[in-house]
């Protein structure tokens, strides 16, 4: 009898249903994994959703395009108009300022450079009355006699330094200054006497023609007569004298009356002269 009990009892354990104990646990880890899932999933979906959302923001670079979607989800229009024209306000603003700045700055780099002009003008025309010019063409002439020698064709010894070239061969002024006499001068021939802003005065003698008159206004390297054989010569050359404001010698404006040749100072070397103003004989 006692075995047949248990024997019974062990049937009865082994036709017991065990799908309930199992389907319970069974069932709430899948239920938790399914609503991790579904967390995971929303968290995702939502972490894309704001990723996408920033990505459009950057690309579009434009607080219009953030104010339509602010409107979109608003549905307040009035909202989107009104910040859309402040952005646009913005804008315009911004690059007004900017481009009153580059106006700024290029109305200061013209100035400049308006400056620079002018001083460069200045300088050049400070350079150019400074400037001095060999009274024949290099090439043209040889020099002969110079500046202090002594022979019997001078009744005294030789006060200016010889240019030898072709009779008819041009005549430059040496630098600029004011025709004050257009003469015959006896041993000197045909002279000019160009009086120089500073006083000098330049002689030019032999001349077989005049160029320029009495009064005229030359500049350097300007055509004033030719060389000739007139006077006191034995060829066709140039006689270049050099005669520095005498003191006390009041020097002749244009047109004076006054004796050019009066008023002149002692002659001095030509050769040496010119060499200070950077040419080479």
């Amino acid at each position: 009898m006692a075995s047949h009990r248990a024997d019974q009892r062990a049937v009865r354990r082994r036709s017991r249903p065990t799908s309930t104990l199992l389907s319970v646990p069974i069932l709430t880890g899948a239920t938790a994994l399914t609503l991790a899932a579904v967390g995971a999933l929303t968290l995702t979906a939502s972490q894309a959703d704001s990723t996408i959302d920033a990505d459009h923001a950057l690309r579009a670079g434009s607080s219009a395009r953030l104010v339509q979607s602010a409107a979109a989800a608003t549905g307040d229009g009035s909202v989107s108009r009104a910040a859309l024209l402040a952005g646009r306000e913005r804008a315009v603003s911004r690059d007004t300022r900017r481009t009153a700045r580059q106006d700024a700055a290029a109305r200061k780099r013209n100035a400049t450079l308006a400056k620079l002009a002018v001083d460069a003008e200045k300088q050049a025309r400070r350079i150019a009355a400074k400037a001095w010019e060999l009274p024949v063409g290099a090439g043209v002439y040889h020099l002969t006699s110079r500046f202090g020698e002594c022979s019997s064709l001078w009744s005294s010894c030789h006060t200016g330094l010889d240019f030898a070239a072709p009779s008819g061969t041009p005549i430059h002024a040496v630098a600029n200054g004011t025709i004050t006499e257009t003469s015959s001068a006896g041993a000197y021939g045909n002279r000019t006497i160009h009086t120089l802003e500073d006083g000098t005065q330049i002689w030019y003698c032999h001349q077989t023609s005049f160029t320029a008159e009495t009064g005229d206004r030359v500049r350097a390297g300007e055509v004033i007569g030719s060389v000739g054989s007139t006077g006191n010569t034995t060829g066709p050359h140039l006689h270049l004298e050099v005669r520095p404001a005498g003191s006390g010698n009041a020097v002749p404006a244009a047109g004076d009356s006054t004796d050019p040749e009066a008023s002149s100072g002692d002659p001095v070397d030509p050769f040496t002269t010119l060499r200070k103003h950077d040419l080479a004989p």
